[in-house]
């Protein structure tokens, strides 16, 4: 027997989803819902009149989580087939029973049925943790919604910004992503009772040709789950779409995720914003000093993995051969799992960093003093006019001062000195500089936009999930 440190386990489960997470696509739980599912499907079958006894019902009911995983790894070793192998292992247990399981089913009902109820649960624990960071960073946001920084265009000094209004765009980017996994979970349909192909003979067949009954039964198990409807029509598996359209929308998380942390490390550059920096975290194990953004770096590198994992469900969607080819198989219980592990360990880590965002106002000051002054030129045209001065000349005279102070800049390194000059400068003479060089007077609306946005967005969204909040996240690595 192989030893537990031999054997490759994902670190994925180890360094970053939750345990609610990673159970839910353990194997307890994917085979309970098996059985769950045969339950159900006897329950309906015996209500519209099929020879299935009570005790044969209460028996399965019995057994629904008491799985003996070595007897049906043994039976899937003799049939080659796993739902094959489950449904002798739950007929041990359940041997009253035994003759009514999987009645007129194929493995996919069991399979794909389980895949989508695990998938909708999966969304739910995403949709809240979704609104966790929303309602975090809006926090943040408001917290800082007047705090003059530079703005950034192609990564280059630009108008003022705040810093609350910088994290209303991640935010609102989350909001977006909430409403698709919203819509998702709305508009998910079941795989339903729909036979081998599709077709439902199997059933019509048990129901001796009874039309109304098939469609009663497919209703029936499609209620016990919680959907509101099933697929209107199926082959023998539901179609593959549905996996590209769900996957999907985990991408768009994990690009916002990467859009959001890719922000915050050029910032952590700037050394105006940086992720929580545990007490005794090391930073390099060669250069003590660093304080690397290790945090947001792993969740750019999980979101990576998100988006990469998204082709793979629309290479399957297309790859479906008439009613269904095998081939999704082996490609759906990597991808499927890992890119709901990924996305959970993604808003884990997010939770984190956004509880424990630090500011440095001083050194953002600093930036913007040395920015704000070219600016401000503008402002300072726009008072020498109402001075009294030629606003042709007094462009040129701008535009002459403005190229020698970059140059002082660039070419010697040496401080920004364009108000000295235009201060020296007798055109300028009655302009009150300290008016003009009030950094809150470049920031716009910004900060009524953080308010604005809070309340639109933000606070519909606590409201909604409000059972969902003020969870903290303690990274495991």
């Amino acid at each position: 027997m192989m030893k537990q440190n031999n054997i490759y386990t994902s670190p994925l489960v180890e360094r970053n989803a939750s345990a609610e997470m990673a159970e839910l696509f353990g194997a307890q739980k994917k085979f309970s819902t098996w059985r769950r599912l045969w339950l159900e499907l006897a329950k309906a079958q015996k209500s519209l009149g099929l020879d299935i006894t009570q005790v044969q019902i209460n028996q399965m009911a019995a057994h629904l989580d008491d799985i003996d995983f070595k007897k049906a790894a043994k039976y899937e070793e003799k049939f080659r087939h796993d739902v094959m192998a489950h449904i002798h292992a739950f007929g041990d247990v359940a041997p009253k029973a035994a003759p009514i399981i999987h009645l007129g089913a194929t493995s996919c009902y069991v399979g794909d049925n389980a895949d989508l109820i695990i998938m909708r649960d999966a969304m739910r624990i995403i949709a809240g943790k979704i609104a966790c960071v929303i309602d975090k960073l809006s926090i943040f946001a408001k917290q800082y919604r007047a705090a003059p920084t530079l703005g950034f265009t192609h990564y280059q000094p630009a108008q003022l910004t705040t810093v609350g209004k910088r994290a209303t765009l991640w935010a609102y980017d989350f909001a977006a992503d909430l409403a698709e996994i919203e819509r998702r979970i709305e508009t998910m349909p079941f795989r339903g009772v729909k036979g081998t192909t599709g077709t439902q003979a199997s059933f019509l067949e048990l129901f001796n040709g009874n039309h109304k009954k098939v469609l009663a039964l497919d209703q029936m198990v499609t209620k016990a789950f919680g959907f509101t409807h099933s697929c209107k029509v199926a082959g023998q598996t539901y179609s593959r779409k549905i996996d590209t359209l769900i996957i999907n929308s985990l991408a768009g998380i994990a690009q916002s995720a990467h859009k959001m942390c890719n922000d915050i490390r050029l910032l952590a550059n700037l050394k105006e914003i940086e992720e929580p920096f545990g007490k005794n975290q090391i930073g390099s194990s060669a250069m003590a000093y660093k304080r690397n953004p290790m945090r947001c770096e792993r969740a750019t590198s999980l979101a990576r993995l998100v988006i990469s994992l998204s082709t793979s469900p629309a290479m399957t969607a297309s790859e479906q051969w008439l009613e269904r080819t095998l081939d999704d198989s082996a490609n759906r219980r990597v991808v499927l799992p890992e890119a709901f592990l990924a996305t959970d360990g993604i808003l884990e880590i997010l939770m984190n960093v956004a509880d424990g965002l630090v500011v440095y106002p001083k050194v953002i000051a600093a930036h913007v003093a040395a920015e704000l002054p070219f600016m401000a030129t503008e402002n300072i045209l726009m008072a020498a006019v109402k001075a009294g001065g030629n606003r042709q000349e007094l462009h040129e005279k701008i535009r002459v001062h403005s190229h020698a102070a970059a140059a002082e800049v660039k070419q010697y390194g040496r401080a920004n000195d364009l108000i000295a000059r235009l201060k020296n400068d007798p055109a300028f003479a009655k302009v009150d500089f300290t008016k003009v060089l009030n950094a809150k007077n470049y920031i716009g609306r910004a900060p009524q936009q953080v308010d604005e946005f809070i309340r639109d967005i933000v606070i519909p969204i606590r409201r909604k999930y409000k059972n969902s909040l003020n969870k903290t996240a303690k990274l495991k690595v």
